[in-house]
C-alpha cells in the first residue's frame, strides 16, 4: 500500500481574507501613529517657543530691554531673530552678522547671506511644517524661512489704527525702538510674545514671504485676525504672497501688511506669553480675547 502526503496551501479566498485583515489593521494603525507623531511635533514646537521666551528674558536681563521687531526702515538691518542669536546658542552666527542695527550691510547682502541668513536654525523650525522645498526664497538669494514670529500688536505693520481698531501697544516695535518688560502695562501673563507662522508656498516668480523672518515685515504677526483665520494675510506686493486658502495660507495684496498667527497643528496654534509660559490657542478663540492678548497697553478685561 502506497501513502502519499499532500501539502495544503491557502485558497484564494483565504488569502484575500488575510490581506483584508492586514489592510484593516494598517488602516487603524496609521492614524494612531500619525496622531502620536503630531503630538510629539506639537510638544517640540511648544518647547521651541519656550526657548524663544527664555532667550528674550535672558537678553532683557543682560541688555535691559527686549529687541525691536526689526531695525532700520523696512527691517533691512536685522530683526529680533538676529538679536537673540547669542541666547539660543548661536553666538558664532551673531558675530558673523555684519551691520546689525547700523548697516550698511543687511540681511540680503554678502557676507550675511553666506554666513547667516542662508542657514537654517533648527530650534526656529516647527517639525509639523517642514517647508517641503519652500523653506528658502530662491528669488531672494535663497535666504531661509522659519516658523516663529513675534507679536507686533493688534492691527497692522505700521502699528496704527486699522479698520476702526485702535493700536493698543505691542511688546515689539519697529525701526529699532525697544521696550522693557515693565512697559507691558497689561501684564506679561496677559500679553503674547511670539507665535507660530506657516512657511509660505513658493510658486514660480512668487516667493511667498510668510516665514521670511530675517526681514522686518516677515518677522512678526498681528492679532487683528484670530489663530489660523480664514481671512487673508496682507503683503504689499503680489510677488510676496501666494494665495493658497485650501492649504491654510490665504493671502491678498494690501499696502497694510498684516499677518495672522498660523500653524500646521490641528485645531489651533502654540503661542508664547511675555511671562515665558506657552499656551495653545484654539482656532475658535474669541476674537476680542485674541486681540486683547495681542496688545500690551490696551487695558482690556480678557474673557475667553
Amino acid at each position: 500500500m502506497v501513502f502519499t502526503r499532500t501539502r495544503k496551501g491557502f485558497t484564494l479566498i483565504e488569502l484575500l481574507v488575510v490581506i483584508a485583515i492586514i489592510a484593516v489593521l494598517v488602516g487603524l494603525l496609521v492614524p494612531a501613529v500619525q496622531k502620536v507623531r503630531e503630538a510629539a511635533n506639537r510638544m517640540s514646537c511648544s518647547n521651541n517657543l519656550k526657548q524663544i521666551g527664555l532667550a528674550m528674558h535672558n537678553m532683557h536681563q543682560n541688555e535691559g530691554n527686549l529687541p525691536a521687531s526689526d531695525y532700520a526702515a523696512g527691517g533691512n538691518w536685522g530683526t529680533w531673530q538676529v538679536a537673540i542669536l547669542p541666547y539660543i546658542e548661536q553666538d558664532n552666527m551673531f558675530k558673523l552678522y555684519l551691520g546689525f542695527k547700523t548697516g550698511p550691510q543687511g540681511y540680503s547682502t554678502a557676507p550675511n547671506t553666506t554666513n547667516v541668513t542662508c542657514l537654517f536654525i533648527k530650534s526656529l523650525q516647527c517639525p509639523s511644517d517642514s517647508g517641503s522645498g519652500n523653506n528658502t526664497a530662491p528669488n531672494f538669494a535663497n535666504i531661509t524661512k522659519h516658523n516663529y514670529v513675534v507679536n507686533a500688536g493688534n492691527t497692522v505693520r505700521l502699528q496704527g489704527t486699522f479698520s476702526g481698531v485702535a493700536f493698543g501697544g505691542a511688546p515689539f516695535l519697529r525701526n529699532g525702538v525697544t521696550q522693557k518688560l515693565t512697559d507691558i502695562m497689561d501684564g506679561t501673563s496677559n500679553t503674547l510674545m511670539a507665535s507660530e507662522t506657516i512657511i509660505g508656498i513658493n510658486n514660480g516668480a512668487t516667493n511667498d514671504l510668510r516665514g521670511f523672518t530675517w526681514w522686518g515685515p516677515g518677522a512678526v504677526f498681528h492679532g487683528f485676525n484670530g489663530p489660523n483665520s480664514p481671512s487673508p494675510d496682507f503683503h504689499q506686493f503680489a510677488s510676496y504672497c501666494n494665495n493658497q486658502p485650501q492649504l491654510g495660507l490665504p493671502c491678498a495684496v494690501n499696502s497694510n501688511v498684516q499677518l495672522a498667527a498660523r500653524s500646521r497643528h490641528s485645531g489651533g496654534v502654540n503661542a508664547g506669553m511675555c511671562d515665558g509660559s506657552v499656551r495653545f490657542f484654539a482656532n475658535g478663540t474669541s476674537l476680542a480675547a485674541w486681540r486683547a492678548y495681542s496688545t500690551s497697553n490696551g487695558g482690556e478685561v480678557i474673557s475667553e
